[in-house]
């Protein structure tokens, strides 16, 4: 009976360390899990934090549903996986060709109702949604960032939206 209460213990620190361990390289892939925001006058700002590669990760929401962003200045539109489009209840539109690393594909148009990060809250922004792609980090591309200043200084990077 002690060596199996020994085994129930292993079993159940493991189980925590594997838990602690996978949050720990959650947050290091997206420090910006709960953004704080400032309000400052008329505008919101939220200060972001690069990751280890030297990529900007956020949470946020769309149209009120959680999601997380992995900001992208080089591409035109959100875009958004297949897969979790249908989990946001996006609904896909005309289809288009659209250029990526890997070559050309079809993406179909959609609009996003309400894009938020923190207290900044874009509306009607437009979006791609993309049967290629996996995982579930949504691409925040240029048809959401050009409604916002942004700035970047050191590990730091400042969304901006004025009212």
């Amino acid at each position: 009976m002690g060596q199996g209460m020994m085994i129930v213990a292993f079993v159940i620190a493991l189980g925590l360390l594997t838990m602690y361990f996978a949050d720990v390289q959650d947050t290091q892939r997206n420090p910006n899990q709960s953004p704080m925001s400032a309000a400052l006058g008329n505008a919101v700002e939220v200060a972001l934090l690069r990751n280890r590669q030297g990529h900007y990760f956020v949470s946020g929401a769309i149209n009120r549903q959680p999601a997380e962003f992995l900001l992208d200045t080089g591409a035109t539109d959100v875009v958004i996986p297949e897969d979790l489009a249908a989990q946001l209840q996006l609904r896909p539109g005309l289809p288009a060709q659209a250029m990526t690393a890997n070559g050309v594909i079809t993406v179909y148009s959609t609009t996003i109702d309400i894009l938020s990060i923190g207290d900044i809250e874009l509306r009607n922004v437009r979006a791609s949604i993309n049967p290629s792609m996996r995982g579930q980090s949504i691409l925040l591309g240029m048809s959401a960032l050009k409604q916002i200043e942004f700035v970047q200084q050191g590990e730091r990077l400042t969304l901006r939206q004025v009212y």
